[in-house]
């Protein structure tokens, strides 16, 4: 089970990697900057570095890096909320909005090949048994970090 498991995990990985590679060279990006784009794009209500590392397990250094030159290259721009001068929120211009589609494009390749040959109903079943393990294993940490508190 678990060898099923990391070896669907690691195909899937590289699989998505394949999708994107083509958009990134296109656009002369790294997948981070990709990555950042299309999470920004994807997931509206988390728009801080921050979110990307903790959501995303990404490395707090390579989306900083990521980051400055997505604002350098002006696809990205830097906000603070309510006289909160301590987070930075990222909001995504329209230089990046080709990008993001070219991106979007290949994430839905990713999807079709993903689920070729299942049925609508197998691919909701799967969404909510991603979603209870996705919950089990969040589960796992709150509780873990109750007892070492």
């Amino acid at each position: 089970m678990l060898s099923i498991f990391w070896e669907q995990h690691a195909l899937a990985r590289s699989l998505y990697g394949d999708c994107l590679e083509d958009v990134c060279k296109t656009h002369g990006m790294t997948r981070m900057e990709m990555d950042i784009l299309l999470f920004l794009a994807n997931n509206p209500q988390y728009d801080t570095a921050a979110d990307m590392v903790e959501i995303r397990q990404l490395a707090k250094s390579h989306v900083s890096m990521a980051v400055k030159t997505l604002t350098e290259r002006g696809m990205l721009t830097r906000h603070y909320k309510s006289g909160n001068r301590k987070t930075v929120h990222l909001r995504l211009t329209k230089k990046a909005d080709p990008i993001v589609q070219d991106g979007k494009k290949a994430q839905e390749k990713f999807v079709s090949i993903l689920y070729a040959g299942f049925s609508g109903e197998e691919v909701q079943q799967c969404r909510e048994l991603f979603c209870k393990i996705r919950e089990n294993i969040r589960d796992y940490y709150v509780l873990s970090e109750s007892h070492h508190a």
